[in-house]
């Protein structure tokens, strides 16, 4: 069986439903496929930020920002490790994508998450009080029967409750601050409203994923669900549809202008990721996707497609489920005064609170040394139990048996006993311990800076001083919690340029053949800008993507919803986005 369209998108994620999207409202004619009988992939089990600079929702909330800034931050960010070009398209088609499809869709609603600093805001163009936004809560009803379809969290709330990621900021200092319990009767008051009016609110990554899936509805955009990619089709050396297992069966859909990949990266793929990537690797430390096994990125370097950044992920410390669950990724816990992380030596190897990417590098770069550190100890005491939130636990409550039970969490009464229980030199580890509390005393830590720089404080606690993030661990008992190299999904992928075109290893475009997303290597190199620099540039370079093969010729005038009108139309169930499934 034989289909044609003008487009056809693969993965279902921010940046492949923003290539079809856009594809739709330039007036082609274009179909998604996805692998999965869910739609949404990382994107969908992610917090849904967006880092964008100067996009509109930015400068209607006034941040001091400009081109200028970003430019100049970005290349402190990633240096030379990207093409300029590249950088450079990113920023400047950024805030043009979030304006075209605001523009056109009704569903284009987002929040500025004034205070969460940029990555590295002491960087030249660097913003304290941050670039990133994310989606509003949606309420589910509106996705009427595709509800169900959508890509589940890593960790999902209860019906009715939707937090955003300013609710997820204060409701860690609930037991801390006026801000966390004030927050927590919001959440309260407004979980208790949806339940009584019926809503179905979806926030975070889950509501970025609606929204785009609404606007696809309203464009006509057929999305077909359970259809796996199994190889391009070229002729001569350009790329010119693929071929699909769909309901069982093999299909062949030609695209007349070309074929986006955004089939997210390889973090499920435990051949690929011993293959690229140095060091213990495991699937059972990421909370990306479980579809995403990397095979858009080999059928890429089938048809000639060169890979970079394949030894790097969007990693993150993160703490192993014992029932057999993603693991629990670790983005406050790390700035909470009261808690350091040591490696098998017992002593202190990172800024605890730095960027997650830049912690697991370390991490990485100490067990290379021979340093075992991997996992590392994350090490705390009664005070920072009583007074944080930890794997989703209140203050104070204990945390669940199962984890000792695992091993994961170790507890003593002293320092020496815990050091015990871990194998490491306990001399070393109360050594260690001291000299930390020492400088959380004076308030200034002097062997990692930890605090010096806002995004360390974000997620600190403000009623500590002078430094929010560090305080002595002097009460017993104590605690040992395993960490692992944690990852949102892998960096590396096709290398492309800044139309988002497929190049090979002569640097020469694949025609036909555009990337985005995890699919293809990530404009920010082997660092990380800030909240949302994964879907951000994902979103961007799908939107570039759609443009470019829009403008490769003449086509019919701009709309705002598409007809998908292909050689032979797709079956109605598919058109439909696969309603009955």
């Amino acid at each position: 069986m034989e289909f044609e369209f003008d487009v056809v998108v693969v993965g279902s994620g921010a940046a492949g439903m923003t290539a079809a999207l856009t594809a739709a409202y330039r007036g082609l004619s274009v179909t998604l496929i996805e692998k999965s009988r869910l739609f949404g992939g990382s994107t969908a089990r992610s917090g849904g930020g967006i880092w964008i600079p100067n996009n509109p929702v930015l400068n209607a909330a006034g941040v001091p920002d400009s081109p200028e800034m970003a430019r100049t931050y970005l290349k402190a960010v990633v240096g030379d490790r990207v093409p300029e070009e590249k950088q450079r398209a990113f920023l400047d088609k950024g805030p043009e994508m979030m304006s075209y499809i605001g523009a056109r869709s009704k569903h284009w609603e987002f929040a500025y998450d004034r205070g969460y600093s940029d990555y590295h805001p002491e960087y030249p163009g660097g913003l304290a009080q941050g670039r990133s936004i994310e989606p509003k809560p949606i309420d589910g009803r509106l996705l009427g029967g595709d509800l169900h379809k959508i890509n589940q969290p890593t960790m999902s709330a209860p019906k009715g409750i939707a937090i955003t990621v300013k609710d997820f900021h204060d409701l860690n200092m609930i037991a801390r601050t006026w801000a966390g319990k004030k927050t927590a009767m919001k959440v309260g008051a407004l979980t208790a409203l949806n339940m009584l009016k019926g809503a179905l609110p979806l926030s975070l990554g889950k509501a970025l994923a609606a929204r785009l899936w609404l606007s696809l509805r309203d464009a006509g955009v057929p999305v077909w669900l359970s259809t796996p990619l199994t190889e391009l089709i070229t002729e001569g050396d350009t790329v010119v549809g693929v071929r699909v297992e769909h309901e069982g069966r093999p299909v062949t859909i030609k695209a007349r202008r070309g074929v986006i990949l955004a089939a997210g990266g390889f973090e499920h793929n435990l051949e690929m990721r011993k293959q690229y990537i140095s060091g213990p690797q495991s699937t059972d430390w990421t909370v990306g996707a479980v579809e995403n096994v990397g095979e858009g990125i080999v059928a890429g370097q089938k048809v000639g497609g060169a890979v970079d950044l394949m030894d790097d992920a969007w990693w993150g410390p993160s703490v192993r489920s014992p029932e057999n669950r993603p693991p629990f990724f670790c983005l406050a816990e790390r700035s909470q005064p009261g808690a350091i992380m040591v490696n098998d030596n017992g002593e202190r190897f990172v800024n605890e609170s730095a960027p997650y990417v830049n912690v697991v590098h370390k991490m990485y770069e100490m067990e290379a040394e021979g340093v075992g550190s991997i996992p590392a100890h994350f090490i705390f005491d009664q005070n920072f139990r009583d007074r944080y939130l930890f794997l989703g636990n209140f203050p104070k409550r204990e945390l669940p048996q199962s984890y000792y039970d695992s091993g994961i969490i170790k507890k003593a009464d002293t320092l020496a006993e815990l050091a015990a229980k871990l194998g490491i030199p306990a001399d070393k580890l109360a050594a260690t311990v001291e000299r930390f509390n020492g400088f959380a005393k004076q308030g200034r830590d002097e062997d990692f800076q930890r605090g010096d720089s806002a995004y360390d404080r974000y997620y600190g606690d403000p009623t500590v001083k002078p430094n929010p993030t560090i305080a002595p661990l002097e009460r017993g008992p104590f605690y040992a919690v395993e960490m692992v190299p944690g990852d949102l999904g892998t960096k590396g992928g096709l290398v492309t340029d800044e139309h988002a075109r497929v190049l090979n290893d002569q640097g020469e475009v694949i025609r036909g053949l555009y990337a985005a997303g995890n699919n293809s290597a990530a404009v920010m190199g082997n660092d990380y800008a800030g909240a949302g620099a994964t879907i951000g540039p994902a979103m961007t370079f799908g939107y570039i993507a759609a443009n470019h093969l829009a403008d490769l010729e003449p086509v019919a005038a701009e709309v705002t919803s598409a007809d998908p009108a292909p050689a032979k139309r797709a079956p109605r169930r598919a058109a439909a986005q696969n309603q009955e499934k």
